[in-house]
């Protein structure tokens, strides 16, 4: 059978594990369904699980696992999770779970929808999702195995998890090497993508790397190396002062005067929240970005690294700077000296094109309206000087309105007008 068609063709594939699973479960050994699978279904209903059973044993109520989550060591790891995995959007569709080493749900996470959908399975706070609980489950699978897991539809034993697709993966203590726990993140079965266990397998990386730090903080490999001395010697990160955002490299500057680089990508995030004191959610952002491609998953990622690198400078839900930091950019200066009428230091601060390596559409539109409301006011100030100097830009040079102003104020025989003007001529000829 054709692995693939889990994310190709869910629906075949789930038609084809369904069939599967009542042969096995009848006695009939079936390829679809591993030995190793068909051994842990065994061993379940000999536990006394049932196929047909839908309600997990429950350990503990609400109550008691919210104290119970004041105990455990995850505790000081599932921000960082819910940053990377989470998604409790109006829209989102999966639910990130978090377990005690017994598989006893301790945390779990999701839209309005999808919690509706997980409680009316008993998937929910203080439910044991180990095999003696509820029967064979990636959450199940991974304590058993002390390994990664995916569990797609019919290959869980009870027949009412069918309709999900869960991947799930032991955390251990990277100090002692003891099962902490289990991350899952499970959802309707057109959720599940190639992606999704890399990114399960990363989010652990990154919980055990913040378990073996000191202080269970930001692990010193995330950090630059002034601020990874900094955190060492046990001083306070220096708070973000500024973001470089104009030309081809971009930056963070923090009050102590140290000067973090960023990647594009994050840049272009950094750039994005920098427009919108409201925030953008994670599927904005992913559209933005990466278009009709773009995941959630992608830009929870990179949110966790901005977080790592930047500090509390981002809140969550929606993603935004905290207050006072928006508008902090060299970029939002331009804007900011514009909207004082202070156009010559506006056109001073405008050294360069916003990320002028970016290529992506939202970068190009903010790119766009910097230019136009500088070259707006530019035009508008009757000065010839600062029309020159906008003209001499690389954000000016194509601006031909301004280029006319300049005719009318210093007149069309002037050498200043006329050189601009077989300039933007010789562009034009240049042109295929």
């Amino acid at each position: 059978m054709d692995y693939g068609l889990r994310f190709s063709d869910p629906v075949k594939y789930s038609r084809a594990l369904r069939r599967a699973h009542e042969l096995v479960i009848s006695g009939v050994p079936r390829p679809e369904i591993p030995n190793d699978l068909a051994d842990s279904w065994r061993r379940s209903m000999a536990l006394g699980i049932s196929p047909d059973q839908h309600s997990p044993r429950h350990l503990h109520d609400a109550a008691d696992v919210l104290e119970l989550r004041q105990e455990h060591r995850l505790q000081q790891v599932m921000p960082a999770l819910n940053d990377l995995l989470a998604d409790d959007s109006t829209s989102g569709r999966h639910l990130l779970v978090l377990t005690d080493a017994r598989g006893e749900i301790l945390w779990r996470v999701g839209s309005p929808e999808v919690l509706r959908r997980a409680d009316r399975l008993e998937f929910s706070e203080g439910a044991d999702w180990s095999e003696a609980g509820i029967g064979t489950n990636a959450i199940s699978e991974a304590l058993v195995t002390d390994r990664p897991v995916q569990l797609f539809s019919a290959e869980h034993l009870v027949r009412t998890h069918h309709d999900w697709a869960c991947t799930a993966a032991p955390i251990t203590d990277p100090a002692t090497g003891r099962l902490l726990g289990v991350l899952d993140v499970s959802g309707p079965l057109d959720t599940l993508s190639a992606d999704t266990l890399r990114m399960v397998r990363c989010a652990v990386r990154v919980a055990e790397a913040l378990l073996g730090t000191p202080d269970g903080g930001t692990p010193l490999g995330a950090l630059s190396p002034v601020r990874a001395s900094r955190q060492a010697d046990r001083q306070p990160v220096a708070a973000v002062e500024s973001l470089e955002l104009l030309g081809d490299k971009p930056a963070a500057v923090f009050r102590d005067g140290s000067r973090v680089p960023l990647t594009l990508r994050r840049a272009e995030i950094l750039a994005l929240l920098d427009s919108r004191a409201q925030g953008w959610t994670a599927d904005e952002l992913a559209y933005e970005l990466y278009g009709d491609a773009g995941t959630t998953a992608a830009i929870r990622t990179e949110m966790f690294r901005v977080r790592s690198m930047l500090g509390d400078t981002v809140e969550s839900n929606p993603y935004r700077f905290v207050a006072g930091l928006t508008g902090r950019s060299d970029s939002g200066r331009v804007l900011g000296l514009l909207r004082e009428g202070r156009v010559a230091d506006a056109l001073e601060a405008y050294r360069a094109p916003l990320l002028s390596r970016s290529g992506a559409l939202a970068v190009q539109l903010l790119r766009d309206q910097l230019d136009l409301a500088l070259g707006s006011a530019v035009r508008s100030s009757g000065d010839a000087r600062l029309l020159i100097r906008w003209l001499t830009t690389d954000m000016g040079a194509a601006d031909i309105e301004a280029a006319d102003a300049l005719g009318r104020l210093v007149g069309r025989g002037d050498p200043r007008y006329l050189s601009f003007r077989a300039s933007r001529r010789s562009r034009w000829l240049s042109q295929p």
